[in-house]
């Protein structure tokens, strides 16, 4: 009897690339603290509607949840920023004016070559050598 192997779980590769750890970690704490800001909220509306006397400080409680959850959420958003600088993220009108620069580069290389080497005088284009002091 020829019985075949059938896994009831299959992978697939990622549509987008994992958030960086840092990234992540602050997403997690801004959704862990605005759940905890909504839920104060349903809490309050019922005891609003209740009558009851906890109504008052739930409510202040609520509305200090809610600017913390507002900071948290924002700090999620600079991370991103951060770790994108620091880690060499390129976007791409820094990576294109690279390659304008590089081009740029080129052509005036060929045609130093093909003309003569700079010289060191007033014409020349090398900056000037200027000793300093090792403490300095």
């Amino acid at each position: 009897m020829d019985v075949q192997q059938r896994n009831v779980w299959v992978e697939e590769p990622a549509r987008r690339p994992r958030m960086a750890d840092p990234v992540r970690a602050a997403a997690v704490r801004a959704v862990l603290i605005s759940a905890v800001a909504l839920v104060q909220g349903m809490i309050d509306v019922l005891l609003a509607v209740g009558r009851s006397w906890l109504s008052a400080p739930v409510l202040l409680t609520t509305v200090l949840t809610s600017v913390v959850a507002t900071w948290a959420v924002l700090d999620v958003w600079v991370t991103r920023q951060v770790w994108n600088q620091r880690n060499g993220v390129l976007s791409s009108p820094s990576s294109a004016a690279r390659a304008r620069r590089a081009e740029r580069r080129g052509t005036r290389r060929e045609g130093r070559t093909a003309a003569a080497p700079p010289s060191s005088g007033a014409g020349g284009r090398q900056r000037p050598h200027i000793p300093r002091h090792l403490g300095v």
